[in-house]
């Protein structure tokens, strides 16, 4: 039941994007409903066309004809088709006189009425034996070829009109998909895949833009060009008396709807798989991607070839399970239509109806079967769309933002001190990650925190930038618990630089002013100046200085440029607050005392937390944390920490200075 009702919500969510540009939209839905309008007009110049074309001038014209004064020849042939007329009437046929009388009539009004229209405009349309004349001719293939000009450039509006709305609304969209991912929080990045991310916003859009695109202008105009063709038929049928076709294509109609409708159902359901396992073919060209270095080093593209190609072989197998249920419903739909026609050929012959009462009637309902046809594909494309759909609501309804209080605290600069009191953390487990974490950094100062990998360090810095909220406690900035405080004044007092470098592929001069968009060239320069960064700029092992890309993630710079960049952007960032998570580990002798320098040179009248690895960089520290399994085991200074008989800090001194 609940899937059901998700699947009936995606089609209102989904035409709720739709309502901003309705003028454009009901444009295309007119135009559609006109190519419909001019489909049927059009068979009435049909009608009125075939009729000259019997072996026979209509009775009404033979009697008008006989009466003039014309050549013997052309006496001759009105007496002869008016006696084989007079023949045809009074023989034994399974036609009877009246049905007869009444069709032939009908025609002959029907061409009448085009003569009537014709001479009022002064065009001779008949020569003296009832047939078309050249001028005649022109003018009913003029009009019809009008007609269908008209059709076109409608089909033309609609179909514009209808993919523009469709590739509007798939922009939109994937805005806001890309908005709310970006605004999860990062427990939310912690546990996701990136591939997957990425297939979501942009295979399960692309499922909606080409479904939609693709099948929304056929599926505002092949109604109404099937509604032509039935409208037609309904008339024809009315005025010839007989309703067997119209019985005949209702029945057809019927029968062509229910595969259409039973294959739909499947197609959407097994695409919805598809658009699943899909996402693991992202996924794998993601790791493999970003680990290349890996891979490479470790000789290992064989086996990530064979990895990749077995989960790429069960997509496949997915598609060819929708290509099957998808291609069955056109063969399907095919036989059905056949067996109408055959059923009313059938049918005719038995009636012995006309030929040309046969043309007139036949020909809407083969060309009504293309946009049932039609309306087929459009089905498909329709339960592909829904099917990245219902995953692209799902996500969207995903909301695992950190929340801001109704009326947020305001603040635009730090003042005194951030308090830790009580602070426990523990991620999606039971297991704590910080247990009854209590330290004060007041303005101005440096705290350290030391300690083995997973013991907490990182964890305290995020908990500072609210990154995530404490479990309990509180984390306090100027007497205010972080958690009322609007959480972009909050980023704006804090600049991170951390361990692990992060740059995107753009130039230098966009990397450091990242954030600060205002910035000047001249205040780029400052900055990556005191970061030590400005001479590798522009010394020409970088030929556009501070335009060249960087590459993704910064690979054409060397590990210590990346570093002094980041440091470079969180100078220019100004903060009064700074989160270093160190460094200066992994670099060479000289480009960590470059790095040191800038770090330096960033710490001046700051307020500093300080992650470190290397002990020798936080010597100068007022205050460091030891960490333990997420328990402050030590707090002090460098000295007053190392005259510990037996502690922690001094034990992890001793083991890196290796004494």
């Amino acid at each position: 039941m609940r899937d059901s009702n998700f699947k009936k919500q995606s089609y209102r969510r989904l035409f709720s994007y739709v309502k901003p540009y309705k003028t454009i939209l009901i444009i295309g839905i007119v135009s559609g409903i006109m190519t419909g309008g001019f489909f049927g007009a059009s068979f009435f110049w049909l009608k009125g066309f075939v009729q000259p074309f019997q072996k026979e001038a209509p009775a009404k014209i033979v009697q008008v004809v006989g009466g003039t004064n014309s050549s013997i020849g052309n006496k001759i042939y009105n007496l002869e088709n008016a006696k084989k007329l007079s023949t045809e009437n009074s023989s034994k046929s399974s036609l009877n006189k009246n049905d007869f009388n009444k069709k032939l009539g009908g025609e002959a009004k029907q061409f009448d009425s085009v003569l009537t229209y014709a001479k009022a405009l002064g065009i001779p349309m008949q020569n003296k034996v009832g047939r078309l004349t050249l001028l005649g001719l022109l003018l009913f293939v003029g009009s019809f070829a009008f007609v269908w000009f008209l059709k076109a450039m409608a089909t033309y509006v609609n179909s514009f009109c209808m993919r523009w709305v469709g590739n509007r609304v798939v922009t939109d969209m994937r805005n806001q998909i890309f908005d709310t991912l970006t605004r999860q929080s990062l427990s939310f990045y912690g546990k996701a895949d990136m591939g997957q991310l990425i297939s979501r916003v942009m295979q399960d859009t692309d499922q909606i833009q080409g479904a939609v695109s693709n099948n929304i202008a056929a599926l505002t105009s092949a109604p109404f060009q099937i509604l032509g063709c039935f409208g037609f038929i309904v008339i024809a049928s009315i005025s010839n008396d007989n309703f067997v076709l119209l019985f005949i294509m209702i029945a057809a109609g019927l029968l062509m709807m229910l595969p259409i409708i039973l294959v739909g159902k499947k197609v959407r359901k097994i695409y919805k798989t598809s658009l699943h396992r899909v996402s693991f073919v992202f996924s794998r060209m993601h790791e493999v991607f970003t680990g290349i270095v890996l891979v490479k080093a470790s000789f290992t593209e064989k086996e990530e070839y064979n990895k990749f190609k077995a989960v790429n072989e069960r997509y496949f197998h997915t598609l060819i399970k929708a290509l099957k249920a998808q291609l069955m419903m056109s063969p399907l739909t095919e036989l059905l239509g056949v067996c109408a026609i055959s059923i009313f050929f059938i049918y005719a012959y038995l009636d012995n109806i006309a030929l040309s009462n046969i043309i007139i009637l036949i020909v809407p309902a083969l060309l009504a079967y293309q946009p049932i046809k039609t309306l087929a594909k459009v089905n498909n494309g329709i339960q592909r769309c829904m099917s990245g759909a219902d995953r692209f609501f799902d996500m969207i309804d995903t909301d695992t933002a950190l929340k801001e209080i109704k009326d947020p605290v305001r603040i635009s600069e730090f003042k005194s001190k951030i308090v830790f009191d009580h602070v426990s953390f523990n991620y999606d487990s039971d297991i704590s990650v910080l247990n009854d974490i209590n330290f004060t950094l007041k303005k101005g100062k440096m705290v350290a925190v030391v300690g083995e990998t997973g013991s907490g360090k990182s964890t305290i810095a995020n908990l500072i930038a609210r990154f995530y909220n404490t479990t309990s406690g509180k984390v306090i900035i100027d007497g205010t618990n972080v958690k009322d405080l609007k959480i972009k004044d909050l980023r704006a007092l804090i600049g991170v630089v951390t361990q692990n470098t992060i740059l995107f592929n753009d130039t230098i001069k966009s990397n450091i002013a990242y954030g600060n968009n205002d910035a000047t060239m001249e205040q780029i320069e400052e900055a990556a100046k005191l970061a030590n960064a400005h001479d590798f700029i522009v010394n020409g092992n970088h030929a556009d200085g501070y335009d060249t890309v960087v590459g993704e993630k910064g690979f054409l710079l060397s590990g210590g440029e990346k570093q002094r960049i980041a440091i470079a952007r969180a100078i220019l960032r100004n903060p009064p607050i700074l989160i270093l998570d160190e460094a200066t580990s992994a670099l060479d002798t000289v480009t960590e005392r470059l790095v040191q320098e800038a770090l330096n040179n960033l710490m001046q009248n700051r307020t500093v937390f300080a992650i470190a690895h290397r002990l020798s960089t936080i010597k100068h520290a007022d205050t460091i944390l030891v960490l333990d399994k997420g328990n402050i085991v030590e707090q002090g200074s460098h000295g007053e920490l190392l005259a510990i008989p037996n502690g922690y800090y001094k034990y992890l001194h001793e083991i890196q200075f290796d004494k």
